[in-house]
């Protein structure tokens, strides 16, 4: 009797261990999963600034500074490792997109251009799915988060090593206001 007590409560303890172990490892694979999705969106993205760029480059030859640095952030984004580095990098390649896109308010015939426009319509896309994808990561890294912080699934998460993941943030310079200027 005593026996079956012990094998009972230890099976009622497995199952919880398991239990719990398999919905941390479930949740964090969703946060791999939907960084994927904006790591595929920032490299659409990273993909189309070459062209943008040699669609510039013919009409505003002396501004090379803006498009160095639109093609040295796309460069930093395809070789960053870790998901600080890509999101680091991905906040940069904004940045310089969007100082490119300022550029271009100068140059009316390039504004005219009907593959600059398309370029642009195209990028406006990507980036509207960027932000999509940032909401659906920042929601599987909130339940990933619960769970590892919530009792009792963050004393299995702790014994198996689950660490905590990073929201995808917004950068600083992001938050200022937009100067519009007639």
């Amino acid at each position: 009797m005593v026996l079956g007590i012990i094998i009972v409560v230890l099976v009622v303890i497995a199952s919880f261990i398991v239990s719990n172990y398999n919905g941390l490892v479930q949740a964090r694979n969703k946060v791999r999963d939907q960084f994927s999705q904006i790591d595929v969106q920032l490299k659409k993205r990273a993909d189309l600034i070459p062209n943008l760029v040699e669609t510039v480059k013919g009409y505003a030859k002396h501004e090379e500074g803006t498009l160095e640095k639109v093609i040295q952030a796309r460069n930093t984004y395809l070789s960053a490792g870790s998901v600080d580095d890509k999101v680091k990098a991905s906040s940069e390649m904004s940045s310089a997109i969007s100082k490119l896109f300022a550029l271009a308010e100068n140059y009316p015939d390039l504004k005219a251009n009907t593959n600059f426009l398309d370029l642009q319509e195209q990028l406006k896309e990507i980036e509207d799915k960027i932000g999509y994808a940032r909401q659906f990561y920042n929601d599987a890294v909130l339940m990933y988060n619960n769970k590892t912080e919530m009792f009792p699934s963050n004393i299995i998460a702790s014994l198996f090593g689950f660490k905590g993941e990073t929201f995808f943030k917004v950068d600083e310079e992001d938050r200022k206001n937009v100067e519009v200027k007639f």
